[in-house]
């Protein structure tokens, strides 16, 4: 179908000659978003991920261990062999010598983002580790905290850039990135996506040709207290935007936001399993590739951070900015934009401000603090 007809069909069934005032939707990335794609700017290659196949992650429990494959530790397991294990704890790190046969990967976030300092004592004793992959650059706290998509990325770019002048550009490869991955479903495919395109680019700053290492965990920002099945669905769309985005690793978090049941962390890895073996997404190395409604998205995201990340190291870098507070003052306007539309019905939150529509109990002033990143769910509003 040309353009023309298609406008012409559109405009038939809308009832009205402009058709782009009423089929354009406004969002707060900035990104350019059209009601029709025919064409692309410019194709993309294929977008490698580092595993053949994605990691379906639990959270472990001995019932568990015949049949997964992939754990998140929080506490020291004995005789847990021919796994791949993601470390979650300080001191279950340190205890650990991994054998031949054994994947570890490390989770534990060696920026203090309060202090704005990276712990050099950490980051030592995790590289001398023979992990897979020793560093994690942490940016689930500040998707969970309201940063924009080109924001995350930026600063996930400036994060790398802060351990490579300490540490030098060998530890490209010794890195693990941690995203929560939101709710806009074709975004948050091109987020990884775009991620992967940038941080190449930086690599090859110095000579190299790197591909980021990526975990993705759902997020807990649009999660709901009264909501269960509807998080439930949420976080399986978030797993599916993971996948087809080319994530390493995926981890669903509990669908219970204020506590947690032997069965609710099964069920909560259980979305893995159906995803992955039903419809069998986790295996392609770019699913996305080809769309041009998601290409031209990435493109977008993938100019807007790496401006971002450019404008940050002009000003001093991450750590600078993170001690002047700009940082933060950066997320935190963001974050309370992105809570007011939630306030408006813009962002629609279904058992929260739509279907019933809840109260407003606590004010955008009392939820964040423009001097802190901290985690915020847009719920808490209205609970």
């Amino acid at each position: 179908m040309s353009n023309t007809a298609w406008e012409n069909l559109v405009k038939k069934q809308l009832k009205t000659e402009d058709i782009y005032s009423v089929l354009t939707k406004e969002n707060l990335e900035g990104i350019q978003v059209k009601p029709y794609y025919d064409s692309v700017q410019k194709t993309l290659v294929n977008l490698p991920k580092i595993e053949e196949s994605t990691h379906l992650v639990a959270r472990y429990h001995e019932s568990l261990e015949q049949d997964v494959f992939a754990f998140i530790l929080d506490q020291n397991v004995e005789n847990l062999e021919q796994k791949t294990i993601f470390v979650n704890n300080v001191d279950l790190a340190g205890h650990i010598s991994p054998k031949e046969e054994d994947q570890y990967f490390s989770l534990i976030d060696v920026f203090d983002e309060k202090e704005a300092v990276i712990n050099d004592q950490l980051v030592k004793e995790l590289l001398a580790k023979e992990f897979k992959r020793n560093i994690c650059v942490d940016i689930s706290l500040h998707q969970n905290a309201g940063a924009a998509i080109y924001q995350q990325l930026g600063i996930a770019l400036a994060k790398t850039k802060e351990l490579v002048e300490v540490y030098g550009p060998e530890i490209l490869n010794k890195l693990i990135f941690r995203l929560a991955i939101g709710g806009n479903y074709f975004f948050e495919m091109a987020k990884l996506r775009a991620f992967k395109m940038v941080f190449n680019q930086l690599s090859k700053e110095y000579g190299l040709d790197e591909i980021p290492y990526i975990f993705a965990e759902t997020s807990l920002r649009n999660k709901a207290v009264s909501d269960n099945e509807n998080n439930l669905i949420r976080s399986t769309l978030e797993l599916a935007s993971a996948m087809i985005g080319g994530a390493d690793a995926v981890f669903s978090n509990n669908y219970l936001v204020d506590r947690s049941t032997e069965n609710s962390e099964e069920i909560s890895f259980k979305q893995q399993i159906v995803l992955a073996y039903e419809s069998i997404i986790n295996v392609f190395e770019d699913a996305a590739n080809g769309s041009y409604y998601v290409e031209d998205i990435t493109q977008q995201i993938a100019e807007k951070s790496w401006a971002l990340f450019v404008e940050i190291e002009e000003a001093g870098g991450y750590l600078e900015l993170l001690k002047q507070g700009i940082i933060q003052k950066k997320i935190y306007n963001h974050a309370v934009e992105e809570q007011r539309w939630v306030e408006e019905g813009k962002i629609k939150l279904i058992g929260v401000n739509l279907y019933p529509k809840l109260e407003v109990k606590k004010t955008v002033e009392e939820l964040y603090n423009q001097n802190e990143i901290k985690a915020v769910r847009w719920a808490e509003m209205f609970e």
